[in-house]
């Protein structure tokens, strides 16, 4: 009888490998620390690459009806409020890369990962389990539980984000990297969202030192507002709640217009953004990392889901390619996934310092690069990150590895 692969963690990364292995006949036990499934955080933006792993996944068709597709990514100065770059997003970029560029809510993400899961025989899906450690038994590995409790498989597949325990055994690089760049988001009800902003577009207003996203959600019923400063903040921290005084403090510099998109938000919370340095111990043994757990990423690149959702599709492709080898099907997945991954963490980052947040002569410098460039030059520049080679995921999922 085939040994179950356990899987910690029923984040976006969990539970679409979990549906990734089961498409290929696996069973999986997936172990969420949380009493409840659920995701917390607001919203999310989908890359043509997230919707060709759903299709992979099964859930292609639940995820576009939920999703709201935006017609551009606009990037305006916060100083000016004038407008420095626009991408369009319609037709010619969704017949140069095969898919829609969306935005969802990522509750409805999750809730439709879940849903798809509980409907499928092979995954056992179980919270209040959180995973402390592991052990290695001959043909076997062993999630070791709070409170006493194993629970083993053929493999472990180390899906607990940021904090991920499975690293800490695997890697035992420390705690993660605190950039000192804080985040707020709140979301509002449309109608509270100033109505010459309510612009169907992924929008970022670019300042020193900071930036502010917004974007409808939730079939236009409310819109997404995400505020970043970078204040040099000394240690993680993770949803607290802030007054709204306290998000304008980074933004007394810029131009009024973005300021009163801050005074719309209600109800903020901040995070701390923690990102590592990439490294390619991902695998040991029978055990594999996976998602945030692997890679985590700053939010810069609107990546982190997405390189999440194709480690999955590639780890379950990787497992049937090689039954019962697992040592060469997790090399592979490694290798298949290691460089992209780091692309994607360091150009974050450089984004982050050099395109959002620069001031003076450099931000000068970036409105001049980035309004000369024509849309198929936009196109060719996000061909790495968003094509697949011509060929469809759902049918060849080797081309996530295409770099």
């Amino acid at each position: 009888m085939q040994h179950k692969i356990v899987i910690a963690g029923a984040g976006i990364g969990g539970l679409a490998t979990a549906l990734g292995l089961a498409r290929k006949g696996y069973a999986s036990i997936v172990l969420e620390r949380a009493p409840a499934l659920g995701e917390i955080g607001a919203g999310i933006q989908l890359g043509p690459n997230a919707f060709h792993s759903f299709d992979y996944l099964g859930v292609g068709d639940a995820m576009r009806k939920l999703a709201v597709y935006v017609d551009r990514l606009r990037m305006m100065d916060a100083l000016t409020a004038e407008e420095i770059a626009s991408i369009d997003l319609t037709e010619p970029f969704q017949k140069r890369f095969g898919n829609p560029y969306a935005v969802i809510h990522r509750g409805d993400m999750h809730r439709v990962l879940v849903e798809a899961c509980r409907a499928d025989p092979l995954i056992d899906l179980r919270t209040g389990c959180a995973v402390t450690g592991y052990e290695e038994e001959g043909t076997s590995v062993t999630a070791l539980l709070q409170g006493g409790e194993r629970v083993s498989g053929s493999l472990l597949i180390g899906a607990d984000g940021l904090w991920s325990n499975i690293r800490t055994q695997l890697v035992g690089d420390g705690a993660p990297r605190v950039t000192g760049h804080t985040t707020y988001r709140s979301v509002i009800p449309t109608e509270q969202m100033p109505e010459d902003l309510r612009w169907n577009a992924a929008t970022l207003w670019a300042g020193p030192k900071c930036h502010i996203v917004h974007y409808p959600l939730s079939d236009w019923k409310s819109f997404n507002l995400v505020v970043t400063y970078h204040n040099n903040a000394p240690e993680p921290v993770a949803g607290k709640p802030v007054s709204q005084e306290e998000v304008l403090t980074g933004f007394q510099h810029v131009h009024p217009r973005a300021q009163d998109i801050i005074r719309h938000g209600k109800d903020w919370k901040l995070w701390v953004l923690c990102d590592r340095d990439p490294t390619d111990s991902w695998t040991k043994g029978r055990v594999a990392l996976l998602g945030d757990a692997a890679h985590p990423t700053l939010q810069y690149m609107a990546q982190g889901a997405c390189m999440a959702l194709e480690d999955a599709v590639c780890l379950s492709d990787e497992i049937a390619a090689h039954p019962g080898d697992h040592e060469t099907a997790l090399a592979s997945y490694q290798h298949r996934r290691v460089t992209r991954t780091a692309r994607i963490q360091l150009m974050s980052r450089a984004v982050g310092d050099h395109i959002y947040h620069p001031a003076g002569v450099h931000a000068r410098l970036r409105n001049e690069i980035m309004s000369a460039k024509s849309q198929e030059q936009w196109y060719d520049a996000l061909q790495w990150l968003y094509g697949s080679n011509g060929l469809g995921l759902a049918s060849a999922p080797q081309s996530i590895s295409a770099a």
